[in-house]
């Protein structure tokens, strides 16, 4: 991935605030242990719900059940928003990341992710790769997608300072 053009949105930051660097933004999205991710339903109503991501490749990758609603809303609308950080109001940075969800399918990549989350966390997210997919133990297919930023947002607390990144 090109290095993505940093601006600091001077309308939404502190006088004083410089912009979060893409390093540090592009961490946060590494060491996270939880997202959320936002899809559309097929009506319009927005779905919100956690999940644990990925950053492989320049890219944030997330895993569904096949029948759980947000793989249904992929079905007729890939936009995507997955966002991660912190509660708390002046510590912290957090990151939104505005894309496009692609199911991954391929067998290698899919075994790359597998390792990808075994590691992140120890062993406690484990899977193996079926056909297209993952499987998890005493689990259904899990669907595998991959959300290559079009646009990233960074909220610094405690300076407040909002940072675009576009690609």
């Amino acid at each position: 991935m090109t290095e993505p053009t940093t601006t600091l949105v001077q309308q939404f930051s502190s006088p004083d605030a410089a912009p979060t660097s893409w390093d540090d933004a592009r961490t946060a999205l590494e060491r996270a242990e939880l997202s959320w991710v936002v899809t559309v339903r097929a009506d319009g109503r927005p779905h919100l719900t956690p999940l644990v991501a990925v950053w492989l490749d320049d890219t944030l990758h997330f895993c569904t059940g096949r029948s759980e609603q947000k793989a249904v809303n992929l079905r007729t609308n890939p936009e995507v928003l997955l966002l991660t950080g912190r509660d708390g109001w002046d510590t912290g940075t957090d990151v939104v990341v505005e894309g496009r969800a692609v199911q991954v399918t391929d067998p290698d990549q899919l075994a790359r992710l597998a390792e990808a989350w075994t590691g992140k966390w120890d062993g406690r997210w484990t899977y193996d790769v079926g056909p297209g997919c993952f499987r998890g133990e005493g689990e259904d297919d899990v669907l595998v997608f991959a959300v290559r930023p079009d646009k990233v947002l960074a909220f610094a607390k405690g300076d407040f300072a909002q940072t675009r990144y576009t690609f």
